[in-house]
């Protein structure tokens, strides 16, 4: 995709998404005064523009991505219009049937069949807005990136080289646009704009299916063994189509590891001050972690893998959202990593999917206990590597502690969660 050029009306465009960015759930800023800026404005077609927009605030430096829809004055507009721009009502375009249909006309990649007029938004969208194609079923869902850095962004790649190495659990990227901006230093950079994946039909949310199944006291056992299998078998096809990090051994050895952990109790300590009860127990997992004689080579991995992070379709699971934490630099968010790093993040998951489901002592125990255990012999059955229990428990311990702090922070009355989390991983060391 080419870059536009500044118009004459962008200070007033600016000032539209002044009002209207700060109630996005995408927006980096909110509650701090910041300033914004058009970096560019690109025609896409007769009144759709794709708008790059520079966010600061305090150490805040984020390049957002808002299409824009703008039709005549007193066409009929929805009341959620950002305003008015000189003759124009400009409209929120990410879901709009005229950026759809021009942004499919720029892509790259074997594309689809669906109708652009069939577009509607999902709602519930956090980092991204992603919008579902189709008629009668949905055959395809756009996601627009919001906040742009410049490389391969993960949620892209990763699918895409899944796809060439035959792993068949994942949506198959169908088009993807790519262009270049301004970088702040003066170079141009190049980056994503969004990506076009197959949709999965009947596809249920693998974290609100685990909490229907905690609500009714059911076993997920089975479950969370074809699940544990398919992460496995995840690892292995990445493997495939990046291969593993085999230049850096020694600096990620069970040394780094244990650093790595000490590191992040004492943050976990300074924000939680009452953590520090378990000191004891989590220098019996650093020296145990420090006694390993090797790791397992990293290599790339999930990064964010949790219930929500997966779906069920039929008889089938799929993995989605490979981009990992979005605020984050893309060279950590691609860097080669342990493998069972996304197997401690889909265990934290049960305990949270108990507690939504309403299940408490005992009972809660009982479940996420069988739903654990199933999904790590289903991961050993899929994976030809030896697992290494001291690593698993020592970075679930690190999800853990940085839980009881977003908890503390965010949702106080959620903390129980991860602190029972930590009483069973620290009870037996």
């Amino acid at each position: 995709m080419t870059a536009g050029q500044a118009r004459a009306d962008d200070d007033g465009l600016v000032e539209l998404l002044r009002a209207w960015l700060p109630a996005r759930r995408w927006y980096p800023a909110k509650g701090a005064e910041a300033t914004l800026s058009v970096v560019e404005r690109r025609a896409l077609a007769d009144g759709v523009e794709d708008v790059l927009v520079r966010v600061r605030a305090g150490s805040i430096d984020a390049l957002l991505q808002v299409p824009l829809v703008l039709v005549p004055v007193g066409a009929d507009v929805p009341d959620d219009a950002l305003g008015v721009l000189g003759d124009r009502v400009v409209l929120d375009g990410a879901a709009h049937p005229a950026f759809v249909q021009a942004w499919l006309a720029a892509a790259d990649g074997p594309g689809t069949g669906a109708d652009p007029a069939t577009a509607r938004a999902v709602s519930g969208e956090q980092s991204n807005t992603s919008v579902v194609l189709g008629s009668e079923r949905p055959v395809a869902i756009l996601k627009v990136l919001r906040a742009l850095q410049p490389g391969e962004n993960p949620d892209v790649e990763v699918p895409r080289r899944l796809v060439e190495v035959g792993w068949t659990h994942v949506p198959e990227p169908l088009a993807w646009v790519e262009a270049d901006w301004p970088a702040p230093d003066g170079t141009t950079a190049h980056g994503y704009l969004g990506v076009l994946s197959a949709f999965v039909p009947q596809a249920q949310d693998g974290f609100v299916l685990a909490c229907g199944y905690a609500e009714r006291e059911e076993s997920f056992a089975a479950l969370a063994a074809e699940l544990g299998e398919v992460v496995a078998t995840m690892h292995t096809a990445l493997v495939r189509g990046f291969g593993t990090d085999a230049t850096t051994r020694a600096e990620d050895g069970p040394a780094a590891v244990a650093a790595s952990l000490a590191g992040r109790f004492a943050w976990a300590t300074s924000a939680v001050p009452s953590l520090a009860r378990f000191a004891p127990a989590v220098d019996g997992v650093l020296a145990q972690v420090r006694a390993l004689p090797t790791a397992p080579p990293r290599q790339r991995v999930h990064g964010d893998l949790h219930l929500g992070q997966v779906l069920r379709s039929t008889d089938r699971w799929f993995v989605t959202d490979f981009e990992g934490e979005p605020s984050a630099p893309l060279e950590q968010r691609t860097r080669p990593d342990l493998a069972v790093r996304d197997v401690a993040g889909m265990l934290r998951s049960f305990d949270y999917a108990a507690a939504v489901g309403g299940l408490t002592g005992e009972a809660a125990t009982r479940w996420t206990g069988e739903a654990r255990a199933a999904l790590l012999d289903g991961y050993a059955a899929g994976s030809d590597e030896e697992q290494v229990p001291v690593l698993l428990r020592a970075l679930e311990l690190d999800k853990t502690l940085y839980e009881v702090v977003y908890e503390s922070r965010n949702r106080p009355s959620w903390v129980p969660i991860p602190l029972a989390g930590l009483d069973r991983l620290l009870g037996a060391v």
